[in-house]
C-alpha cells in the first residue's frame, strides 16, 4: 500500500490528491499553507495509473465543482491528533452552502470557549474541500484564514451558495 499523488486541475487552481489503495489522505492546493513538501507525498502518478480512491476523488471533486455533488463518498485517512480529527469530523455537520463560526463549532463539539484551538485544528485539515473547513468563518462573519487562501475560501462558499440557491454574501 504505497502512497502516491495525483495532480488535477480545478476552478480554484491545481489540486494534489494524496492517497493509497485504501483511502484518501489529503487534498492540497498548489500553495497550501500547511502542506508538506511535495516529494514527501508519495510518487506522482497519472490518472490512468492512480489507485481507485484517487480516481474516485478526482471524479467527485469534478462533480462538486460542476454543482452536481454536495457530499463526498470516499474512504478518508487524514493524519492528525485525536483533537484535530474530532474537529475535522465535526466539519461534516456543517450543511452544504452554510457556515459556522469557530466558536459555534467549538460549542457543537462540546468544547465551549475553545474557538482558537478549533481554528488551529481547522487550519491543519489536510482534506481541503472534501472535509469542508472552508465553511468555518470568524464570529463577525469574516473569512478569517484558510490554508488555500481567503480568495479560494470565498470561491468555494460562493459556489456552494449558488448551487444551494442561497443568497451570496
Amino acid at each position: 500500500m504505497t502512497t502516491c499523488q495525483l495532480i488535477v486541475d480545478s476552478p480554484v487552481d491545481e489540486l494534489t490528491l494524496v492517497g493509497d489503495d485504501i483511502a484518501l489522505h489529503a487534498v492540497y492546493f498548489a500553495e497550501h499553507r500547511h502542506a508538506p513538501v511535495r516529494d514527501r507525498l508519495g510518487a506522482p502518478v497519472r490518472r490512468g495509473e492512480a489507485p481507485g480512491v484517487l480516481t474516485a476523488a478526482a471524479d467527485q471533486l469534478a462533480e462538486y465543482f460542476a454543482g452536481e455533488r454536495t457530499d463526498f463518498e470516499l474512504p478518508l485517512a487524514p493524519a492528525g491528533t485525536t483533537f484535530q480529527r474530532r474537529v475535522w469530523d465535526g466539519l461534516h455537520a456543517i450543511p452544504y452552502g452554510r457556515t459556522r463560526s469557530y466558536g459555534e463549532l467549538a460549542t457543537a463539539l462540546g468544547v465551549t470557549g475553545a474557538a482558537r484551538a478549533v481554528g488551529m485544528a481547522n487550519g491543519r485539515n489536510p482534506l481541503s474541500i472534501v472535509v469542508p473547513c472552508h465553511r468555518v468563518i470568524g464570529a463577525d462573519g469574516s473569512l478569517s484564514g484558510y490554508g488555500g487562501g481567503v480568495q479560494r475560501k470565498q470561491a468555494l462558499l460562493d459556489l456552494e451558495r449558488r448551487v444551494a440557491g442561497l443568497s451570496l454574501w
